[in-house]
C-alpha cells in the first residue's frame, strides 16, 4: 500500500471530479490520504470532505500565506477543533519567504501557535510548510523543542541538507513529492538517499507539483507511486520496500489514522 501524507482535495481543481479523484488514489493502491488545511476559517470545508470518504483524513491549520489573517486562531482553538476522529494533524503552518504572501513576524508567530498546539495535544503532528527559509525554521524548531519536544513532517520538503538535519535530530520526518522526480532535483535526491529510513515520507501536494511523467498538469494523489518509486531508485530499494517503509513511517506519525 501507498499513503499521500499530504494533498488538497478542497481546492476548486478537484471540485467536479472528486469521487473520481479519490476512487484513482484506491484503484492506484493509495489506502490513505490527507487532505491539508490551510485556513481554520474555510476548514469546515475540509472536514466534509474527511467525513465523506472513509480513507481521507484531515489536519486542521493556517498556511504561512494566510497566516495574518488568522493571528485570533489560538491553539486552544486548535486542539478544540482537532478531537474529531478524521482530524489527524495540526497545521499546515510555517514560513514562506518565497512567495512572501504574508509579514514574516505573522508567519512565525502562527507557526509558533501551531506548535503550541501539536505540543497541546501531545499526539498529532504538526505539518511544517518551509522555503527559502531554512536558517530561521531551523532556529524556530531548536527553540521551541527546548519548550518541549513536538511530533512533526517537513512537508514538500525541498530545502537544504542542513534543515532536514536539523529536523531528523529534533526527532521530525522529512516528506518528498513530486520535486523529487524533477530532472533538476539531483541535490534533493541526494539528501533523500541519506536520511534514515524511518524518518521519511511521499506525499502529493496535489493539485500542485505533479510528478516525472505528469509534470505540468494537474496532480492528484494516484501519482503519488511516481514519487515512490523514484525514492525507491534513488535509495536503491524496490518500490514494493519503500512502499512499505513510508506506510509505516505514516502510520507512525499520524498515529490517530487507523490501519486498512
Amino acid at each position: 500500500m501507498l499513503v499521500d501524507s499530504h494533498c488538497h482535495l478542497d481546492f476548486p481543481d478537484f471540485a467536479e471530479e472528486l469521487d473520481a479523484v479519490v476512487q484513482r488514489a484506491a484503484d492506484a493502491g493509495v489506502e490513505r490520504l490527507v487532505t491539508i488545511s490551510t485556513r481554520v476559517h474555510n476548514f469546515d470545508r475540509v472536514l466534509a470532505i474527511a467525513d465523506r470518504f472513509d480513507p481521507v483524513f484531515c489536519s486542521v491549520g493556517t498556511h504561512p500565506h494566510n497566516a495574518d489573517e488568522e493571528l485570533d486562531v489560538t491553539a486552544e482553538r486548535l486542539v478544540a477543533l482537532s478531537e474529531h476522529r478524521k482530524v489527524v494533524a495540526i497545521g499546515e503552518a510555517g514560513l514562506d519567504y518565497f512567495y512572501d504572501n504574508a509579514p514574516r513576524e505573522a508567519q512565525a508567530q502562527g507557526l509558533r501557535t501551531h506548535i503550541a498546539a501539536a505540543r497541546m495535544t501531545g499526539l498529532l503532528p504538526l505539518v511544517i510548510h518551509a522555503r527559502d527559509a531554512d536558517a530561521d525554521m531551523a532556529a524556530i524548531l531548536r527553540e521551541e523543542s527546548e519548550r518541549g519536544t513536538f511530533p512533526a513532517v517537513l512537508h514538500c520538503f525541498s530545502s537544504g541538507k542542513g534543515l532536514a538535519e536539523t529536523g531528523i535530530a529534533l526527532g521530525h520526518y522529512v516528506s518528498f513529492s513530486g520535486i523529487l522526480t524533477f530532472k533538476k532535483s539531483d541535490e534533493l535526491r541526494a539528501i533523500a538517499s541519506d536520511l534514515p529510513a524511518d524518518r521519511i515520507l511521499v506525499e502529493t501536494d496535489a493539485p500542485y507539483l505533479a510528478p516525472t511523467p505528469h509534470r505540468g498538469k494537474r496532480n492528484e494523489p494516484a501519482f503519488v507511486a511516481h514519487t515512490a518509486a523514484v525514492l525507491a531508485e534513488t535509495r536503491g530499494v524496490s518500490l514494493e520496500a519503500i512502499a512499505e517503509q513510508t506506510s509505516e513511517n505514516f502510520f507512525r506519525l499520524f498515529s490517530k489514522v487507523p490501519r486498512p
